[in-house]
Parts: C-alpha cells; sequence; structure tokens
C-alpha cells in the first residue's frame, strides 16, 4: 500500500520535538509576507538542521540563502559559546523580516547577516566553516561549493538543500536548472575531498563531511 508523503512527513513532524515558538511565528509570518514560503526550511528539515548543529556545535557556521531565516535560526541553535553563523541574502527587501525574527530569537550576537551576492561575500568571511548550508540560487551550487569546499575543516560538513528539485531529478527531458542540478549531483558524489550522503528529506538534502586528511 502507497501513503501520501505528505501525511506521512505530517506523522513525522508530530512524533518530533515541538518547535520553538519563535520559529512557530516566523513560519506563520512567512507564509503571510513572502510570495514563496515554500522556499523556507520548516519543521521537520528546520529539526533536523538543529539537530546536525548541536552535533557539530560550529564555531564557525555559514548559511548561503537566508530567505527568511528559519535556517539560520535552526543552525545558530547549536553553535558552540561564542561561535558565529554567517548568513548571506540576495534579496534586501527581506532584511526587515530576517532582522526582526533574529531580534525575538535573541540571536544577534551569534548570526551575522550580510545582504548581497554570496560569491562576492563568501572570500571575505573567516575560515575555517564547521558547517555550512547552500540554499540559494540553484544554478550557482556548483559554483558556491567550489567556493566553501576547501575552507571546511576536515570533518565539517557542507549541507546543500533541493538536491531532487521537486523530483524533476529523474525526468527524461530535464529543464536547464534539472539538468544543471543533475551535474551538481554528480559532482558532488565524485568530489575525492568530501563523502556525500543524500536523503530524500523535503526537497531532498545532500551531507557533505570534509574527508579527513591521511595520516603520513
Amino acid at each position: 500500500m502507497q501513503y501520501p508523503l505528505k501525511a506521512l512527513y505530517e506523522y513525522c513532524e508530530q512524533h518530533s520535538a515541538p518547535i520553538p515558538d519563535v520559529l512557530y511565528a516566523l513560519e506563520r509570518e512567512t507564509h503571510l509576507k513572502t510570495l514563496a514560503p515554500q522556499m523556507m526550511s520548516g519543521p521537520l528539515q528546520g529539526a533536523f538542521l538543529r539537530l546536525l548543529s548541536r552535533l557539530v556545535q560550529p564555531a564557525n557556521a555559514l548559511e548561503i540563502g537566508t530567505f527568511s531565516g528559519y535556517g539560520a535560526l535552526c543552525l545558530a541553535d547549536g553553535l558552540r559559546p561564542g561561535g558565529v553563523l554567517h548568513t548571506i541574502e540576495a534579496n534586501p527587501e527581506l532584511e526587515p523580516l530576517i532582522r526582526k525574527y533574529i531580534r525575538l530569537a535573541g540571536r544577534e550576537d551569534a548570526i551575522r547577516l550580510y545582504i548581497g551576492k554570496a560569491q562576492e561575500l563568501i572570500p571575505s568571511l573567516p575560515t575555517p566553516f564547521d558547517l555550512v548550508f547552500i540554499d540559494a540560487g540553484k544554478q550557482e551550487y556548483a559554483l558556491y561549493f567550489d567556493l566553501v569546499v576547501d575552507r571546511v575543516r576536515p570533518g565539517g560538513l557542507i549541507l546543500a538543500d533541493n538536491v531532487l528539485w521537486g523530483g524533476k531529478i529523474l525526468d527524461a527531458s530535464p529543464d536547464l536548472d534539472t539538468r544543471l542540478m543533475r551535474q551538481f549531483n554528480e559532482k558532488i558524489a565524485a568530489d575525492p575531498r568530501v563523502e556525500t550522503l543524500m536523503l530524500p528529506l523535503r526537497d531532498g538534502l545532500s551531507i557533505m563531511q570534509r574527508k579527513m586528511p591521511l595520516p603520513e
């Protein structure tokens, strides 16, 4: 018997830890004030990001593609004391909403928001990164990966969202965005610097761990 995927996700959410009130409020306002609220990480993926961040306990993390700030708040939850999450958003119209919830969450000291082009900002950020989350323009995923992979510490993580691209990744006649996502998936699967696990969580999430150097 086939069960509806949406119903299974709802069941998973109901049997996972409840989301903090500030994230619930941000989710509601994102749906009210943005044109594409489905771009937000959401409760289930957000909880997964929180868990990974808590396991890594990053001192220096990077998010490429802030949107309304849901993922940033989840990633910041696992920062070690004094740790910083750098988050980059290209759309300046989202800045007031993002800053509002950073303030409401009490994360103004831990989250540094940058408005602009990620490819121009990333080279100026301090390294090494312990954790990187790529969730911005899909056509630039390969570029973002190349910009960060050698700046992630051995054992650190790189996450990439939307790698199943709404299921279109399996299309027999893919459009341009789908072809580029396929190329990205093939690129990271073959890259010897990382070990990759692709999960069918939400719209697909790839987790790449920067390999440890071989002993001399």
